[in-house]
């Protein structure tokens, strides 16, 4: 801890040292529960605060999900899937991308689709490339400096990007974008995927085989559908 990257965002900070802060409304009616599960090998110290209040809540007040995916390295040609399984009413509020690149060169061509409410081959929204989406352009301003990959990372209310230091030969990545002004509603399903594309020589497009993993944020009218099982520990692990 305390490499983390400065985010000052509406729905998210982090602050120096480790102050990781969340900020979304979790509304409930008869209870609430909050855990946490110590995955690693040694007994690990945590400080929290939970703020709420105790009031009415209206009728029909719809829930905040958050889901969590990871799939290293992606098959050749796929599509990685943000979320899908959706089922019912609500709004998609969202997207945090950690994005390891395995692959020299341009990485974030790929292209955000939101497939609502009994979409199949053509989305309702199609982006026009991974950093568009995350309200960044060009690339990310990406650059070589001493033959160094050097990008501008930003950080503000609904979006940010940032490239995270590491000394092995990946490079990593951290893109999130709230849709807090402008929710993709959905009235009976909801689909997300990303595209993991680069480029080749002579502008061809480059179908990757990175590193992806992501969190969902949306909320719905309950009941939702079943979440799949969250990764084993083994596939959880960040190479080094």
């Amino acid at each position: 801890m305390g490499n983390e990257p400065r985010i000052t965002s509406l729905a998210m900070c982090v602050n120096p040292r480790s102050g990781f802060n969340s900020y979304w409304q979790m509304p409930f009616t008869k209870g609430c529960k909050i855990t946490m599960e110590n995955l690693a090998g040694k007994i690990a110290t945590v400080y929290y605060q939970v703020n709420y209040s105790l009031e009415a809540v209206a009728e029909g007040t719809q829930c905040f999900h958050a889901q969590f995916r990871r799939v290293n390295p992606l098959p050749s040609k796929d599509v990685y899937t943000i979320v899908d399984g959706i089922k019912g009413a609500g709004q998609y509020v969202g997207t945090y991308l950690a994005h390891g690149a395995n692959s020299p060169d341009w990485w974030g061509e790929g292209e955000a689709k939101f497939y609502i409410d009994g979409d199949t081959q053509f989305p309702t929204i199609c982006g026009t490339g991974e950093e568009d989406y995350f309200c960044g352009s060009y690339g990310y301003n990406e650059r070589k400096e001493r033959g160094k990959d050097v990008y501008d990372n930003f950080t503000s209310p609904y979006s940010g990007f940032y490239h995270v230091p590491f000394k092995g030969e990946q490079r990593r990545f951290g893109e999130y974008r709230w849709h807090i002004n402008d929710p993709v509603r959905f009235k009976s399903d909801l689909r997300l995927t990303i595209q993991s594309l680069g480029w080749q020589s002579e502008g061809r497009y480059l179908p990757l085989q990175d590193d992806l993993a992501s969190v969902a944020y949306w909320y719905q009218s309950e009941p939702h559908n079943a979440f799949p099982p969250l990764p084993a520990k083994a596939k959880l692990v960040i190479q080094e």
